[in-house]
């Protein structure tokens, strides 16, 4: 996804760009194809509210600075109840299309396994570096490339849903449309069918680690064992919460707890479940999904599986323009860089992709005001956040300086939200306008 986008911005300022992608000779535990762009775990690119989201505030940063991620995923978008979702296997074969058909651009298939000694280079491997160029990264910078696990979540053929049981609404009917408003499917849980469901979770046969490896999780795709095991009730105040639904079948009762699905292609042949990333074994995972009423004869497209997700300490070892500041030749970009999700991925290519333009051309571009929510996430990771303390993180409104005058707590919240993003929308248009005029 930085790749791809990275490669994009570039070839776009009139820099020509070689793309090195090793799939599909060499593949991954979590890639299908050997498109680009790939999406592996979701495929929503979450909240689209440019107003009062951060994630919807870099949508629109992006789309008004061209992105190829974001003009695509508007083409291939799915209902999604104010999310943006697509039709992910489109989308990938597209932004590839795309990509191929650039004058400046050109594809090559093979592993990269040294760090280049010259010309300008950006690294955006992803959450899958291989192990010899993650070996390669590892010697250069003295320490060992931090590590946590990433969770892929089920994809259920919706042919096989209960629709006697489950469904169709979005979270207190959110959405525009009727199709937005009906973007997700509901399978309702009883306090007695929740328990069951718990017991079976925790008590399920789960993947083992290699030897010396550890699980360090990222809070926001958290296993669905690894929530249950902090506390019966934590799925139920996480991806299960019952609330802001109706059960259309039942209206006159509240369900305890609620698993939802979302469409996962454009025929809506395809459902996934909700924040029900696991590490369940496959034999364990579709005797315990099947608990879940509505689901109880679901026959699965993908089942869930758990792969290692690799970055580098970014306060540590890059410096404002993204370089390896032993190598300045070499930048990084996406979530290798310590950036959670798609998004912040795709973010972090189109800003590493204009810096290298830039500097091929003879011009120094200085990073977006921190007040953006692309400056934000860039000051964040080469050196807002402790590098003792690193962890990947997503976009978010916490990590933007705050607005003067303002109050704090739940009460002022959209208005400061607003605040934040009238803000970045005007200090972006400035930053993009700027590198207009240089360019001519």
């Amino acid at each position: 996804m930085a790749g791809s986008e990275a490669a994009w911005q570039a070839a776009q300022a009139g820099c020509p760009v070689v793309i090195h992608e090793m799939r599909p000779q060499q593949g991954t535990f979590a890639h299908q194809t050997g498109n680009l762009a790939e999406m592996v775990c979701s495929n929503s690119f979450r909240s689209d509210d440019s107003e009062q989201n951060a994630v919807g505030l870099l949508h629109w940063e992006m789309r008004q600075a061209g992105g190829i991620i974001m003009q695509t995923a508007d083409e291939y978008r799915l209902p999604a109840g104010g999310a943006l979702a697509v039709d992910r296997d489109p989308f990938a074969e597209a932004v590839t299309a795309r990509l191929h058909a650039h004058p400046l651009i050109e594809v090559e298939s093979g592993e990269i396994t040294a760090l280049p000694e010259d010309g300008q280079w950006i690294i955006a491997t992803g959450p899958l570096t291989s192990a010899g160029l993650g070996a390669a990264i590892a010697t250069e910078t003295g320490a060992d490339a931090l590590a946590f696990f990433d969770a892929i979540a089920p994809i259920v053929y919706a042919d096989s849903i209960d629709m006697d049981q489950a469904w169709m609404q979005s979270r207190y009917d959110k959405g525009e449309t009727e199709e937005e408003q009906k973007a997700y499917l509901n399978c309702p849980m009883t306090k007695e069918q929740y328990e069951a469901f718990i017991d079976a979770l925790l008590a399920s046969d789960k993947t083992e680690f290699h030897e010396g490896e550890t699980a360090g999780y990222f809070d926001g795709c958290l296993p669905i064992e690894v929530m249950a095991e902090r506390g019966r009730e934590t799925l139920r105040h996480g991806p299960m919460k019952p609330v802001g639904l109706t059960n259309a079948h039942k209206p006159e009762e509240k369900a305890y707890a609620v698993v939802q699905l979302r469409r996962d292609n454009k025929l809506g042949t395809l459902y996934n479940i909700v924040g029900f990333q696991t590490k369940m074994k496959y034999g364990a995972q579709t005797e315990v999904l099947r608990m879940i009423p509505g689901l109880q004869d679901a026959r699965f497209a993908r089942l869930g599986g758990i792969h290692r997700n690799t970055f580098i300490n970014s306060p540590r070892l890059l410096d404002d323009r993204m370089r390896l500041k032993s190598r300045p030749n070499i930048r990084f970009a996406g979530q290798i860089t310590g950036v959670e999700g798609y998004v912040e991925s795709a973010a972090m290519g189109l800003l590493a992709g204009r810096m290298a333009a830039a500097e091929i051309a003879g011009r120094d571009l200085p990073p977006p005001p921190p007040e953006t929510a692309l400056g934000a996430l860039v000051t964040h990771i080469t050196g807002g956040a402790d590098a003792k303390t690193f962890q990947p993180m997503n976009v978010n409104f916490g990590l933007f300086p705050p607005v003067d005058g303002l109050k704090g707590g739940r009460r002022g919240r959209k208005d400061r939200y607003k605040a934040y993003t009238d803000r970045a929308k005007a200090l972006w248009s400035d930053w993009l306008a700027t590198q207009e005029v240089e360019r001519a």
